[in-house]
């Protein structure tokens, strides 16, 4: 199983890196992870120019100061890349372990870890980018290991873990812990689910706020108003609320999620409902990332669905209990192939690769940039500059996108526009880019270039 395990884990590796030096990485959600956990591993305030706001304060994300001392070593996009694919790849361990000890055999319990490693649900999280939301892959799998085996200390280490990631991991901490209270420990349980709670209102309402004015910048992403208007419109006009739920592509979300178990979970209740908050939070929203595959928003429900299975299936006897886990691998392998975006899938997703002309001439115009410089550059180019107190993506700083807490800024010019010295653009641009940079290239001369970039720096006053 660990072989299995550092395959994937070398695999996803391998994809990533390839794909981030073929320039498949962005600000969006690479760039600003990588500049905000460096200019912590430098001591400075995680205050990132890629999107104009304190990284800390855009999510409560204090798991990463453990990436830090990685940065000390060997800092860079491809370091986040290649944590994420050993951290959930590691995610199978505690599911093997629990699948040994329900099932009575190490054969079931590396079905079960092949369970995780092929979900497309996780893969697809796994290949988007990097989020801290990937470390809950291997907590929360663990926690339920440790609940199930009386692992006490075990399961605290977890919880403390996983209520690290996010500001919103109550969404699966309170069923988790409701649910191992009922099973194994009333106390643990209801502790475990009253720290994630505890946690979740500091990280919104005193950190995210002290350090962005708000708790949270994604209200917008539930329907009819937020919160209080979800609320109104469940009981004044549940119609609309069905019709929304049902609505665009959430129902494929949903048959997606499940399938890869064949349903079986269905059976052990019990376990199935610790997923569902986050599958129905991300049916409710607005935000189209949320229902699919694709993003990053599911891998955390992922590990107890494969638990649930697992439960099921030893309550079917020993007469049935392979044959359905042998159906269920084949669920997994047929829907990795079907839906997921890996090199092994029906349709991967089509990204260069580090060799690719375009990508190569990249990575040799950026080398001469001075490394304390302040710059605006093309969006792909920023994972691999982003160590530096000032960086954005073009037209940014020079016209405002996606920057800021609020869209109160979109559109204006920033102040930093009058400090930037470096700007690397592509010969091809839009339409919109186009008029971006015609608007500030008096103010810059061409210094160097080849078949697919130029590279211009501030004129001297």
């Amino acid at each position: 199983m660990c072989a299995m395990a550092l395959a994937h884990a070398v695999w996803m590796s391998w994809l990533q890196v390839d794909m981030h030096l073929g320039l498949g990485t962005f600000a969006y959600d690479v760039g600003l992870y990588d500049q905000g956990v460096w200019l912590l591993s430098r001591g400075e305030a995680p205050f990132v120019t890629l999107m104009g706001r304190n990284m800390l304060g855009d999510h409560a994300s204090l798991i990463l100061s453990f990436v830090v001392p990685f940065f000390w070593v060997v800092p860079g996009t491809a370091t986040l890349l290649v944590i994420q694919a050993f951290v959930v790849a590691a995610g199978a361990i505690p599911l093997y372990l629990f699948a040994r000890r329900v099932l009575h055999s190490g054969a079931m319990g590396f079905a079960a870890a092949f369970l995780w490693l092929a979900n497309p649900a996780m893969n697809g999280s796994a290949m988007e980018n990097f989020h801290p939301d990937s470390f809950l892959g291997l907590f929360i799998p663990l926690a339920l290991y440790a609940a199930h085996a009386k692992k006490w200390r075990l399961f605290a280490v977890a919880v403390v873990l996983a209520v690290m990631v996010k500001e919103d991991v109550l969404l699966v901490m309170v069923p988790l812990g409701i649910y191992v209270a009922w099973k194994y420990d009333r106390k643990k349980g209801l502790m475990a689910a009253g720290l994630s709670i505890v946690v979740t209102i500091l990280g919104m309402f005193v950190l995210m706020r002290s350090l962005i004015g708000v708790p949270t910048r994604n209200e917008w992403r539930i329907p009819f108003g937020g919160v209080s208007g979800f609320i109104k419109e469940t009981f004044t006009n549940p119609i609309a609320v069905v019709k929304h739920i049902f609505s665009g592509d959430r129902p494929l979300y949903l048959y997606q999620m499940t399938a890869p178990f064949a349903g079986l979970f269905l059976l052990a209740p019990g376990m199935t409902l610790v997923a569902i908050p986050v599958i129905l939070s991300n049916i409710v929203s607005t935000f189209w990332y949320q229902h699919s595959i694709q993003y990053h928003y599911s891998i955390v429900v992922v590990g107890p669905l494969v638990c649930a299975t697992v439960l099921a299936i030893s309550r079917l006897g020993d007469r049935f209990a392979k044959v359905a886990m042998v159906v269920t691998c084949l669920f997994t392998l047929t829907t990795s192939y079907l839906w997921g975006q890996h090199s092994l899938a029906q349709t991967p997703r089509g990204v260069l690769g580090a060799q690719a002309p375009v990508a190569v001439s990249a990575r040799d115009i950026i080398s001469t940039i001075p490394k304390d410089a302040v710059i605006s550059v093309y969006d792909p180019l920023v994972t691999f500059l982003a160590h530096r107190k000032e960086v954005y993506f073009f037209p940014n700083p020079f016209r405002a996108v996606y920057y800021g807490v609020d869209t109160s800024l979109e559109g204006t010019r920033l102040p930093a526009a009058d400090r930037v010295e470096y700007v690397v653009l592509p010969r091809s641009l839009n339409e919109q880019l186009q008029w971006d940079w015609s608007l500030v290239s008096a103010d810059f001369e061409e210094i160097d270039s080849n078949t697919y970039w130029q590279m211009f720096r501030r004129k001297a006053n």
